[in-house]
Protein backbone atom coordinates (compact mmCIF):
# COMPACT_ATOMS: atom_id res chain seq x y z
CA UNK A 1 0.00 0.00 0.00
CA UNK A 2 1.35 3.44 -0.90
CA UNK A 3 1.62 6.16 1.71
CA UNK A 4 -1.11 8.13 -0.01
CA UNK A 5 -3.49 5.16 0.09
CA UNK A 6 -2.60 4.50 3.72
CA UNK A 7 -3.30 8.14 4.56
CA UNK A 8 -6.68 8.04 2.84
CA UNK A 9 -7.77 4.85 4.59
CA UNK A 10 -6.46 6.07 7.95
CA UNK A 11 -8.39 9.32 7.67
CA UNK A 12 -11.63 7.80 6.41
CA UNK A 13 -11.70 4.79 8.71
CA UNK A 14 -9.91 5.88 11.90
CA UNK A 15 -9.70 9.67 12.13
CA UNK A 16 -12.82 11.16 10.57
CA UNK A 17 -15.26 9.03 12.62
CA UNK A 18 -13.74 10.51 15.81
CA UNK A 19 -14.49 14.15 14.89
CA UNK A 20 -18.09 14.32 13.63
CA UNK A 21 -19.32 17.86 13.20
CA UNK A 22 -15.86 19.43 13.56
CA UNK A 23 -15.12 21.80 10.65
CA UNK A 24 -11.84 20.83 9.06
CA UNK A 25 -9.89 19.98 5.94
CA UNK A 26 -7.74 16.86 5.68
CA UNK A 27 -4.72 16.16 3.51
CA UNK A 28 -1.25 14.69 3.16
CA UNK A 29 1.08 17.55 2.15
CA UNK A 30 4.62 18.69 2.85
CA UNK A 31 7.51 16.42 3.78
CA UNK A 32 7.85 12.79 2.80
CA UNK A 33 8.39 10.73 -0.34
CA UNK A 34 4.81 9.51 -0.07
CA UNK A 35 3.55 13.07 -0.58
CA UNK A 36 5.14 13.05 -4.04
CA UNK A 37 3.88 9.52 -4.66
CA UNK A 38 7.40 8.06 -4.96
CA UNK A 39 7.50 5.88 -1.84
CA UNK A 40 8.01 2.14 -2.07
CA UNK A 41 8.66 -0.79 0.30
CA UNK A 42 12.06 0.66 1.22
CA UNK A 43 10.37 3.83 2.47
CA UNK A 44 8.71 1.97 5.35
CA UNK A 45 11.96 1.45 7.30
CA UNK A 46 11.76 4.86 9.01
CA UNK A 47 9.42 7.82 9.54
CA UNK A 48 6.59 5.91 7.88
CA UNK A 49 3.13 4.95 9.02
CA UNK A 50 -0.45 6.16 9.07
CA UNK A 51 -0.55 9.94 9.17
CA UNK A 52 -2.76 12.80 8.08
CA UNK A 53 -3.02 16.56 8.59
CA UNK A 54 -6.19 18.17 9.89
CA UNK A 55 -6.59 21.86 9.05
CA UNK A 56 -9.07 23.77 11.17
CA UNK A 57 -10.44 27.32 10.84
CA UNK A 58 -8.51 30.02 12.73
CA UNK A 59 -9.54 30.36 16.36
CA UNK A 60 -11.11 26.92 16.65
CA UNK A 61 -10.42 25.22 19.99
CA UNK A 62 -8.51 22.07 19.05
CA UNK A 63 -8.64 20.49 22.52
CA UNK A 64 -11.64 18.27 21.65
CA UNK A 65 -9.78 16.99 18.59
CA UNK A 66 -6.68 16.14 20.60
CA UNK A 67 -8.81 14.33 23.17
CA UNK A 68 -10.61 12.43 20.40
CA UNK A 69 -7.28 11.31 18.90
CA UNK A 70 -6.53 9.48 22.16
CA UNK A 71 -9.09 6.92 20.98
CA UNK A 72 -7.14 6.03 17.84
CA UNK A 73 -6.40 2.30 17.50
CA UNK A 74 -2.98 1.00 18.47
CA UNK A 75 -2.41 -0.32 14.94
CA UNK A 76 -3.88 0.40 11.54
CA UNK A 77 -3.45 -1.76 8.43
CA UNK A 78 -0.51 -3.50 10.05
CA UNK A 79 1.34 -0.33 11.07
CA UNK A 80 1.66 1.11 14.60
CA UNK A 81 -0.33 4.32 14.96
CA UNK A 82 2.07 5.76 17.55
CA UNK A 83 5.61 5.86 16.15
CA UNK A 84 8.60 8.24 16.06
CA UNK A 85 9.05 10.54 13.08
CA UNK A 86 12.19 12.63 12.78
CA UNK A 87 10.32 15.56 11.19
CA UNK A 88 7.49 15.79 13.68
CA UNK A 89 6.97 15.96 17.46
CA UNK A 90 10.76 16.30 17.95
CA UNK A 91 11.19 12.66 16.99
CA UNK A 92 9.26 11.34 20.00
CA UNK A 93 6.74 8.52 19.51
CA UNK A 94 3.34 10.08 18.85
CA UNK A 95 0.33 9.56 16.64
CA UNK A 96 0.92 11.38 13.37
CA UNK A 97 -2.35 13.30 13.15
CA UNK A 98 -1.17 16.87 12.87
CA UNK A 99 -3.77 19.49 13.84
CA UNK A 100 -3.02 22.97 12.55
CA UNK A 101 -4.38 25.82 10.45
CA UNK A 102 -3.73 26.21 6.74
CA UNK A 103 -2.02 29.57 7.36
CA UNK A 104 0.42 28.18 9.92
CA UNK A 105 1.18 25.11 7.78
CA UNK A 106 1.97 27.08 4.61
CA UNK A 107 3.87 29.86 6.38
CA UNK A 108 6.05 27.32 8.21
CA UNK A 109 7.18 25.87 4.89
CA UNK A 110 6.89 28.73 2.42
CA UNK A 111 7.47 31.77 4.61
CA UNK A 112 4.22 33.39 3.46
CA UNK A 113 0.56 32.48 3.18
CA UNK A 114 -0.37 32.20 -0.52
CA UNK A 115 -3.93 33.12 0.43
CA UNK A 116 -2.60 36.68 0.85
CA UNK A 117 -1.10 36.66 -2.65
CA UNK A 118 2.45 36.01 -3.86
CA UNK A 119 4.63 38.99 -4.73
CA UNK A 120 7.90 38.87 -6.69
CA UNK A 121 10.07 38.23 -3.63
CA UNK A 122 7.75 35.46 -2.46
CA UNK A 123 8.06 33.64 -5.79
CA UNK A 124 11.82 34.01 -6.10
CA UNK A 125 12.41 32.87 -2.50
CA UNK A 126 10.22 29.78 -2.93
CA UNK A 127 12.26 26.68 -3.85
CA UNK A 128 10.55 24.45 -6.37
CA UNK A 129 11.00 21.48 -4.03
CA UNK A 130 8.88 23.25 -1.41
CA UNK A 131 6.27 24.25 -4.00
CA UNK A 132 6.18 20.62 -5.18
CA UNK A 133 5.57 19.39 -1.63
CA UNK A 134 2.64 21.78 -1.18
CA UNK A 135 0.93 21.23 -4.53
CA UNK A 136 1.46 17.46 -4.74
CA UNK A 137 0.08 15.07 -2.12
CA UNK A 138 -3.62 14.47 -1.65
CA UNK A 139 -6.44 16.60 -0.34
CA UNK A 140 -9.02 14.32 1.23
CA UNK A 141 -11.58 16.80 2.53
CA UNK A 142 -11.80 20.56 2.03
CA UNK A 143 -15.36 21.88 2.24
CA UNK A 144 -14.18 25.30 3.47
CA UNK A 145 -11.62 25.73 0.66
CA UNK A 146 -8.82 26.06 3.20
CA UNK A 147 -6.35 24.17 1.01
CA UNK A 148 -7.63 24.22 -2.56
CA UNK A 149 -7.43 28.01 -2.94
CA UNK A 150 -3.87 28.10 -1.58
CA UNK A 151 -2.72 25.27 -3.83
CA UNK A 152 -4.35 26.99 -6.79
CA UNK A 153 -2.38 30.17 -5.98
CA UNK A 154 0.83 28.11 -6.12
CA UNK A 155 -0.01 26.29 -9.35
CA UNK A 156 2.61 28.16 -11.43
CA UNK A 157 4.58 31.37 -11.79
CA UNK A 158 3.05 34.52 -13.26
CA UNK A 159 4.24 34.78 -16.88
CA UNK A 160 6.92 37.42 -16.34
CA UNK A 161 8.36 35.60 -13.31
CA UNK A 162 8.35 32.47 -15.46
CA UNK A 163 10.28 34.33 -18.18
CA UNK A 164 12.83 35.58 -15.66
CA UNK A 165 13.43 32.19 -14.00
CA UNK A 166 13.67 30.49 -17.39
CA UNK A 167 16.09 33.19 -18.59
CA UNK A 168 18.24 32.61 -15.51
CA UNK A 169 18.20 28.87 -16.15
CA UNK A 170 19.46 29.34 -19.70
CA UNK A 171 22.10 31.77 -18.46
CA UNK A 172 23.45 29.05 -16.15
CA UNK A 173 23.74 26.76 -19.17
CA UNK A 174 25.56 29.41 -21.20
CA UNK A 175 28.13 29.93 -18.46
CA UNK A 176 29.44 26.35 -18.58
CA UNK A 177 28.45 24.86 -21.94
CA UNK A 178 31.81 25.59 -23.66
CA UNK A 179 33.76 23.96 -20.83
CA UNK A 180 32.79 20.42 -21.87
CA UNK A 181 34.93 20.73 -24.98
CA UNK A 182 37.61 22.93 -23.43
CA UNK A 183 38.39 20.48 -20.64
CA UNK A 184 38.03 17.47 -22.93
CA UNK A 185 40.39 18.89 -25.55
CA UNK A 186 43.02 19.44 -22.84
CA UNK A 187 42.83 15.78 -21.79
CA UNK A 188 40.88 16.46 -18.59
CA UNK A 189 38.31 13.74 -19.15
CA UNK A 190 37.11 13.61 -15.53
CA UNK A 191 36.63 17.37 -15.51
CA UNK A 192 34.66 17.16 -18.75
CA UNK A 193 32.45 14.42 -17.28
CA UNK A 194 31.78 16.35 -14.09
CA UNK A 195 30.87 19.46 -16.07
CA UNK A 196 28.62 17.37 -18.30
CA UNK A 197 26.74 16.14 -15.24
CA UNK A 198 26.34 19.69 -13.94
CA UNK A 199 25.07 20.87 -17.30
CA UNK A 200 22.71 17.89 -17.59
CA UNK A 201 21.17 18.79 -14.24
CA UNK A 202 20.61 22.39 -15.36
CA UNK A 203 18.96 21.15 -18.56
CA UNK A 204 16.73 18.81 -16.56
CA UNK A 205 15.54 21.69 -14.41
CA UNK A 206 14.82 23.71 -17.55
CA UNK A 207 12.65 20.79 -18.68
CA UNK A 208 10.51 21.19 -15.55
CA UNK A 209 10.19 24.92 -16.20
CA UNK A 210 9.05 24.30 -19.77
CA UNK A 211 6.28 21.93 -18.67
CA UNK A 212 5.13 24.03 -15.70
CA UNK A 213 6.06 21.39 -13.17
CA UNK A 214 7.73 22.05 -9.82
CA UNK A 215 11.02 20.14 -9.64
CA UNK A 216 11.38 18.08 -6.43
CA UNK A 217 14.54 17.67 -4.39
CA UNK A 218 17.49 15.73 -5.77
CA UNK A 219 16.49 12.23 -4.64
CA UNK A 220 13.38 12.31 -6.81
CA UNK A 221 14.47 14.81 -9.48
CA UNK A 222 14.99 12.27 -12.25
CA UNK A 223 12.05 10.09 -11.21
CA UNK A 224 9.80 13.12 -11.63
CA UNK A 225 11.62 14.14 -14.81
CA UNK A 226 10.68 10.78 -16.31
CA UNK A 227 7.03 11.83 -16.11
CA UNK A 228 7.53 14.89 -18.34
CA UNK A 229 6.42 14.81 -21.96
CA UNK A 230 9.88 15.74 -23.20
CA UNK A 231 11.68 13.23 -20.96
CA UNK A 232 12.13 10.41 -23.47
CA UNK A 233 13.97 12.38 -26.11
CA UNK A 234 15.90 14.73 -23.83
CA UNK A 235 16.67 11.93 -21.38
CA UNK A 236 18.11 9.81 -24.19
CA UNK A 237 20.48 12.62 -25.17
CA UNK A 238 21.52 13.22 -21.57
CA UNK A 239 22.10 9.52 -20.99
CA UNK A 240 24.39 9.39 -24.01
CA UNK A 241 26.26 12.45 -22.78
CA UNK A 242 26.96 10.91 -19.40
CA UNK A 243 27.92 7.54 -20.88
CA UNK A 244 30.11 8.91 -23.66
CA UNK A 245 33.77 7.83 -23.45
CA UNK A 246 34.91 10.68 -25.75
CA UNK A 247 34.35 14.36 -25.17
CA UNK A 248 33.22 14.98 -28.75
CA UNK A 249 30.34 12.54 -28.30
CA UNK A 250 29.57 14.07 -24.91
CA UNK A 251 29.48 17.55 -26.42
CA UNK A 252 27.25 16.44 -29.31
CA UNK A 253 24.75 14.74 -27.00
CA UNK A 254 24.50 17.76 -24.69
CA UNK A 255 24.04 20.07 -27.68
CA UNK A 256 21.24 17.80 -28.93
CA UNK A 257 19.48 17.91 -25.55
CA UNK A 258 19.88 21.70 -25.31
CA UNK A 259 18.60 22.18 -28.87
CA UNK A 260 15.50 20.12 -28.11
CA UNK A 261 14.81 22.23 -25.03
CA UNK A 262 15.45 25.45 -26.96
CA UNK A 263 12.85 24.37 -29.53
CA UNK A 264 10.41 23.68 -26.69
CA UNK A 265 11.16 27.14 -25.28
CA UNK A 266 10.33 28.69 -28.66
CA UNK A 267 7.00 26.84 -28.74
CA UNK A 268 5.89 28.44 -25.48
CA UNK A 269 5.57 31.83 -27.20
CA UNK A 270 7.00 33.61 -24.18
CA UNK A 271 9.55 35.45 -26.34
CA UNK A 272 10.84 35.80 -29.85
CA UNK A 273 12.11 32.43 -31.14
CA UNK A 274 15.80 31.74 -31.54
CA UNK A 275 17.59 29.36 -33.88
CA UNK A 276 17.96 26.15 -31.82
CA UNK A 277 20.87 24.78 -33.86
CA UNK A 278 24.25 24.39 -32.13
CA UNK A 279 27.04 26.69 -33.22
CA UNK A 280 30.80 27.23 -32.88
CA UNK A 281 31.98 28.89 -29.68
CA UNK A 282 33.79 31.98 -31.00
CA UNK A 283 36.59 30.70 -33.28
CA UNK A 284 37.23 27.53 -31.31
CA UNK A 285 36.49 24.03 -32.48
CA UNK A 286 33.84 23.68 -29.77
CA UNK A 287 30.08 23.34 -30.27
CA UNK A 288 27.52 24.98 -27.99
CA UNK A 289 23.88 25.99 -28.12
CA UNK A 290 24.66 29.63 -27.33
CA UNK A 291 22.11 29.59 -24.53
CA UNK A 292 22.56 33.26 -23.65
CA UNK A 293 20.49 34.05 -26.76
CA UNK A 294 17.45 32.60 -24.99
CA UNK A 295 18.25 34.65 -21.91
CA UNK A 296 18.30 37.78 -24.06
CA UNK A 297 14.93 37.26 -25.77
CA UNK A 298 13.22 36.16 -22.55
CA UNK A 299 14.39 39.17 -20.58
CA UNK A 300 13.49 41.47 -23.49
CA UNK A 301 9.91 40.18 -23.27
CA UNK A 302 9.51 41.03 -19.56
CA UNK A 303 7.25 44.03 -18.95
CA UNK A 304 6.46 43.78 -15.23
CA UNK A 305 7.80 46.99 -13.58
CA UNK A 306 9.13 45.16 -10.52
CA UNK A 307 11.04 42.69 -12.62
CA UNK A 308 12.34 45.40 -14.96
CA UNK A 309 13.67 47.23 -11.89
CA UNK A 310 15.25 43.99 -10.64
CA UNK A 311 16.95 43.42 -13.99
CA UNK A 312 18.37 46.93 -13.87
CA UNK A 313 19.74 46.40 -10.34
CA UNK A 314 21.39 43.22 -11.58
CA UNK A 315 23.23 45.09 -14.33
CA UNK A 316 21.03 43.97 -17.21
CA UNK A 317 20.74 46.34 -20.15
CA UNK A 318 18.33 45.71 -23.04
CA UNK A 319 20.96 46.47 -25.68
CA UNK A 320 24.02 45.71 -23.58
CA UNK A 321 25.25 43.27 -20.95
CA UNK A 322 22.92 40.53 -19.74
CA UNK A 323 23.96 41.29 -16.19
CA UNK A 324 24.16 38.91 -13.26
CA UNK A 325 20.80 37.11 -13.15
CA UNK A 326 20.75 34.70 -10.19
CA UNK A 327 17.10 33.81 -10.78
CA UNK A 328 15.20 32.05 -8.01
CA UNK A 329 16.73 30.89 -4.73
CA UNK A 330 17.32 27.29 -5.88
CA UNK A 331 19.08 28.53 -9.01
CA UNK A 332 21.46 30.56 -6.85
CA UNK A 333 22.16 27.84 -4.26
CA UNK A 334 21.46 24.17 -3.71
CA UNK A 335 22.22 24.19 0.03
CA UNK A 336 19.69 22.02 1.85
CA UNK A 337 20.13 24.13 4.98
CA UNK A 338 19.00 27.22 3.09
CA UNK A 339 16.33 25.78 0.81
CA UNK A 340 14.41 24.07 3.62
CA UNK A 341 14.36 27.02 6.04
CA UNK A 342 12.18 30.06 5.14
CA UNK A 343 14.02 32.40 7.52
CA UNK A 344 17.39 31.47 6.06
CA UNK A 345 16.06 31.92 2.54
CA UNK A 346 15.00 35.45 3.30
CA UNK A 347 18.52 36.17 4.58
CA UNK A 348 19.70 35.47 1.02
CA UNK A 349 17.21 37.81 -0.66
CA UNK A 350 19.89 40.43 -1.29
CA UNK A 351 21.89 37.88 -3.30
CA UNK A 352 18.92 37.63 -5.64
CA UNK A 353 18.89 41.40 -6.04
CA UNK A 354 15.51 41.69 -4.33
CA UNK A 355 16.54 44.43 -1.92
CA UNK A 356 19.28 46.96 -2.46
Amino acid sequence: MSGRDLCRRFYEQAVRPLIPGVPHAAALLGEGSEVLGFDDEVSTDHDFGPRVQLFVPPGLDTTPIEIAMERLPARFDGFPVVYPDGDRYDGWPHHQVEVTTARVFFVDRLGVDPADGMDLADWLLAPTQILASLTAGVVLHDPLDLLTARRRALAWYPDDVWRYVLAAGWLRVSQEEPFIGRTGSRGDDLGSRILAARLARDLVRIGFLLECRWAPYSKWLMTAFGQLTLADQVGEHLGRALDAPRWRDREAALCAAASHLATATNRLGLAEPVDPAPRRFHSRNIQVLGAQRLTRVLTDAISDPGLRALLTRLGHQPDGPLGHLPGAIDQATDSVEILTQPNRRRDYAALLGLWS
